[in-house]
């Protein structure tokens, strides 16, 4: 994306100033609504660690670890260093193991996935993107760049379809529980382009694959938290 220099930076300030303080807000109290109670939080590619923290401000019963594979000289939470690919904690370690827009920036999204599934007892839960509706990459990838490019972030702009992340999770064992897509992460009337049909938050239930009956997945039209079939 050819962008001049003061055009990025007055795009990079609007960001910060309507979304990114909007987005922590938003997603730490979804996220305190799903987590169950008293849970040991393992937070993959946790950045500097904000969002978990205000998570753990509404929920102090949970306790909270961050993983990255670049750890800040600032952090908000404890976090540890990894290489990307391996969780380096015992299997059933945490209680939720949880990805917030980390996935499609790894070239790899299901081998991460399998390492959660590992760690986990027996909660995964990922906010993340789905390729879905009119120019939807080209609306992706514009977000990914202006909140993630200035910080070094790995961009593959490796985002999946619906039907994509049902496959991985089949594969791997992990059954949705709950869903939400509508999230209302940016201000009207940007949540128009950037918000509608391309965000979700899934939790996830660990499950053995070679029993796992497996049903439809209701992505939601409606957007609204719901439980799906056991």
């Amino acid at each position: 994306m050819n962008l001049d220099t003061p055009s990025y930076s007055s795009v990079e300030m609007l960001h910060d100033k309507l979304v990114l303080n909007r987005r922590v807000k938003i997603l730490s109290r979804l996220f305190a609504e799903l987590i169950p109670k008293r849970a040991r939080l393992l937070d993959v590619g946790c950045g500097d660690g904000l969002l978990c923290a205000r998570l753990h401000s509404l929920r102090p019963d949970i306790t909270v670890q961050g993983l990255d594979v670049l750890v800040r000289s600032h952090t908000h939470i404890p976090v540890e260093a990894f290489d990307g690919t391996r969780i380096p904690f015992g299997a059933g370690s945490f209680d939720v193991v949880m990805f917030s827009d980390v996935l499609h920036h790894i070239d790899d999204p299901l081998t991460l996935q399998r390492e959660a599934w590992r760690v986990a007892a027996p909660w995964v839960l990922i906010k993340d993107h789905r390729r879905k509706g009119f120019a939807s990459s080209q609306r992706l990838r514009f977000m990914d760049w202006v909140g993630n490019s200035r910080f070094g972030v790995a961009l593959p702009y490796n985002y999946w379809t619906e039907k994509q992340w049902e496959t991985a999770w089949r594969q791997i064992g992990l059954r949705p529980k709950q869903l939400i897509t509508r999230l209302g992460l940016y201000p009207p009337p940007a949540n128009w382009v950037f918000g509608a049909q391309l965000h979700f938050i899934a939790l996830l239930k660990k499950c053995d694959p070679a029993e796992q009956n497996y049903f439809p997945i209701d992505w939601l039209p409606s957007g609204f938290t719901k439980d799906l079939p056991e």
